[in-house]
């Protein structure tokens, strides 16, 4: 059975940020269904990340949004601000790509994903958090979670570190994920395995993903189920949205097409010389 609803689950109609009068998101729409991915690529700059931290109202004060942002039949924007606490990390979940300055490293990977568990669930006794903790690190493949739980960030890899970001991110078992350039930071072999924790997680808790980057080659294997969409920015604005599938086999717009022209492959040498996009 396709766990892809009919009614989106995220529904962003004609958003608008701005700093001091200064639009760095042009009126934007899309939708992402329970199940489905939707890629968001575009150079840096282009407003992805302007548009996943107000999706989360996490932009600073000074920031103008305007527009509409529904989740799960809520209005975020209108939502008063202690709602919109608890849809963070229940409701919509966020990973970030750096790792090492998302985590602290004068905690434990063990208290910091408790954390996240106490912030929504303050009536769950130390023994029923740490479970639960536990279950969020065998989740992401985190070898010996028991062992591994008193351990602090230094002493693990960077692929084993954007992991423990994904079960902090999950561990409330949120509907939406929202992943913001979550590969940056490693090298192609490890990120090649994330993506492919990500699919599996996508698949065992039905995830609704927001996947961000700049890699068009990333974002392929992101968007890799039939369902998937795949909408590019350029200045702010979305220039295309397509079907995966679709977009990767016959761009419309020119600067989709020069983006595909200037990405290598997961699999090509990436020290080669690409195509220039001015």
């Amino acid at each position: 059975m396709d766990s892809q609803s009919d009614n989106p689950l995220l529904e962003v109609s004609d958003l608008t940020v701005a700093f001091g009068g200064r639009p760095v998101v042009h009126g934007i729409s899309f939708a992402i269904r329970q199940g489905q991915t939707l890629g968001l690529v575009g150079e840096s700059g282009s407003g992805k990340s302007a548009t996943s931290l107000a999706l989360l109202r996490l932009l600073p004060p000074s920031a103008q949004v305007t527009g509409s942002i529904t989740f799960a039949g809520q209005n975020l924007l209108a939502l008063p601000e202690p709602e919109m606490r608890r849809q963070r990390g229940s409701g919509i979940a966020m990973i970030f790509q750096e790792p090492m300055s998302a985590l602290n490293p004068a905690m434990t990977v063990g208290q910091q994903i408790a954390e996240a568990v106490q912030a929504h669930h303050p009536e769950m006794d130390r023994n029923a958090i740490k479970k639960k903790v536990l279950e969020a690190m065998h989740d992401v493949a985190l070898p010996d979670p028991a062992a591994r739980f008193g351990h602090y960030p230094h002493q693990f890899s960077g692929g084993q570190r954007q992991r423990i970001l994904i079960a902090m991110a999950l561990v409330n078992r949120p509907r939406l994920l929202i992943a913001d350039e979550p590969t940056t930071a490693l090298d192609v072999t490890v990120q090649a395995q994330i993506l492919e924790l990500l699919a599996s997680l996508r698949r065992s808790h039905s995830l609704a993903m927001l996947f961000i980057s700049h890699d068009l080659a990333v974002v392929a294997q992101a968007c890799g189920q039939p369902g998937d969409q795949v909408a590019v920015m350029q200045h702010g604005r979305i220039v295309e949205q397509a079907p995966a599938a679709e977009l990767f086999r016959a761009p419309q717009h020119p600067y989709t097409r020069r983006l595909l022209a200037s990405t290598p492959t997961m699999q090509t040498d990436r020290g080669l010389p690409l195509a220039s996009l001015a």
